[in-house]
């Protein structure tokens, strides 16, 4: 087995998918003798426009070694408690979707069931006044979640918002200088595969320099170069379920005040972002070029921009799906090699981060045997499904009147979706299924910000009166009230927290 083990990785591109790879791997593979070898173009630019992302990349950053306050120093960045959706539901409403839990669980029934049981008794009180990050992020005002919270009050989560290109560079530097990574300059131009397994044995470079390994990890965007062209896997391709094929990204200066959230605001034709970073602000209107063009598109996004304009747009056109295999032969892709879905929830990085995780978790030898690439596609090819489900339900509960609005509420909807909305609209159930990137709250905050109310409440939920749920939600409200007045605003959280250690800094308590 020892003269079988993996001894080079060659990882094809760089940008947020490659350094996060290299970083990743050459921590976790620093004491067997691997060499990994990363090529990049100087002569292909990166997407480099994603720069919210969840809570797991916290998880990331533990993993190769370093702390929240170097990332976010490096790549100047800023807290995300969670993503406010804008006109969604309609024009002229708006909902959050926070890194927390809704209210107290009491008797193993959820909260939201007894908050269901007091809806139908005629209280309006909306489900966001029991999630403290909820109402911090509103008011503009940051807090962390303490390390033993009182009660589930105190159980939330937090992600930040990055310059990608910082962020790639950051890591850059790192894997050469800390971890050794050999880095090679160079566009690659073919690769070859080896006549008997099929497998890839090698890149050239377009300068006629040949580079070979034993595992390659293909990072090289939407070009898919090893995985699609020289292995020619198919690619699954969900337009007909989620229809935005474009997008036109532009930064802009501070117009506005430096909020704690991402914000997706709905428009005619798709939906925009909002990224504040410390140094700017990241915008883009994400579309469907059937209902609108790409200069009414880029003119929609330049007439909102908050402050003046820091660059031209940028135009980009995407296929949502996947390849039908993420790892073929000797070949793992990440990023958007492998499939993209639109960043509506901000996955696109954490979905690079479990691509390397479950690489690891099924590292091979030179055998590569089969059962392992098996089990990595499947376990791929559910969590792509599972994303796809919870961004295709903001298309689908959106009640605007514009076309592609009501195209979308016409779908035929995937099984697994269609279960889950049953589930919900018949008594307020719900069920997660393996592989879930987005836990129940996620769900829920869904559902109650596009107003679906189950038919029923659990039965379980009439272990209190509705008197009695009264009190205790007054109390759950008075509780985050309390501990939102002693948070301080999200600039001036950014500008001392850095400045010292975070452990000293912690969420007041909810009690």
């Amino acid at each position: 087995m020892a003269n079988q083990q993996i001894r080079s990785i060659l990882i094809a591109g760089g940008g947020t998918a490659g350094w996060m790879a290299a970083n990743l791997l050459a921590t976790r593979l620093r004491r067997l003798p691997i060499e990994i070898t990363l090529v990049e173009s100087p002569e292909i630019g990166t997407v480099g426009v994603g720069e919210a992302t969840v809570p797991a990349i916290r998880d990331y950053f533990k993993a190769i070694g370093v702390t929240e306050a170097e990332v976010m120093q490096a790549s100047q960045g800023t807290v995300k408690l969670g993503i406010e959706f804008r006109d969604w539901r309609a024009p002229g409403t708006s909902f959050f979707h926070p890194f927390g839990r809704y209210g107290v669980d009491a008797f193993s029934v959820p909260f939201h069931q007894y908050w269901l049981k007091r809806r139908m008794a005629g209280d309006e009180t909306p489900l966001a006044e029991y999630c403290l990050p909820t109402q911090a992020a509103m008011r503009n005002l940051m807090l962390l979640p303490p390390d033993q919270p009182v009660n589930d009050l105190g159980v939330f989560d937090w992600a930040i918002h990055f310059d990608a290109g910082l962020f790639a560079r950051f890591l850059a530097q790192r894997a050469r200088d800390t971890l050794g990574v050999r880095h090679v300059q160079g566009t690659i131009s073919a690769a070859s595969r080896d006549g008997e397994s099929g497998r890839i044995a090698s890149v050239t470079l377009s300068d006629g320099r040949s580079l070979e390994a034993d595992l390659f990890v293909d990072c090289s965007g939407f070009r898919s170069l090893m995985l699609g062209q020289t292995l020619e896997v198919p690619y699954e391709d969900w337009t007909h379920l989620l229809p935005c094929d474009r997008a036109v990204a532009m930064p802009c200066a501070h117009g506005d005040e430096l909020t704690p959230y991402t914000r997706s605001t709905a428009r005619e034709a798709g939906w925009q972002w909002r990224i504040p970073l410390q140094h700017r602000v990241g915008n883009g209107y994400v579309y469907s070029s059937r209902h609108i063009s790409d200069d009414e598109a880029a003119a929609t996004l330049i007439a909102s921009l908050e402050g003046e304009a820091l660059a031209e747009p940028n135009m980009l056109r995407f296929r949502t799906g996947h390849r039908t295999k993420v790892w073929e032969k000797n070949c793992v892709a990440l990023g958007l090699a492998a499939g993209f879905l639109e960043p509506l929830e901000s996955t696109s990085i954490v979905l690079i981060q479990s691509g390397i995780e479950r690489l690891l978790a099924h590292f091979p030898d030179r055998d590569f045997d089969p059962s392992l690439a098996d089990e990595f596609n499947r376990i791929t090819a559910l969590e792509y499904a599972r994303i796809r489900d919870f961004l295709l339900l903001h298309y689908w509960g959106g009640q605007r009147g514009e076309a592609l609005w009501q195209e979308c509420r016409a779908l035929d909807l995937p099984e697994t979706l269609a279960q889950r909305i049953r589930a919900y609209k018949g008594a307020g159930k719900l069920p997660r299924f393996e592989w879930d990137s987005f836990q129940p709250p996620s769900w829920l905050s869904m559902f109650a910000g596009f107003e679906i109310i189950p038919a029923r409440y659990d039965p379980l939920a009439d272990q209190f009166t509705t008197e009695e749920l009264g009190g205790t939600f007054a109390q759950m409200r008075a509780a985050i009230a309390r501990a939102v007045s002693l948070a301080g605003s999200h600039e001036q959280f950014i500008a001392e927290t850095w400045a010292v250690p975070a452990a000293q800094h912690s969420a007041p308590q909810p009690a």
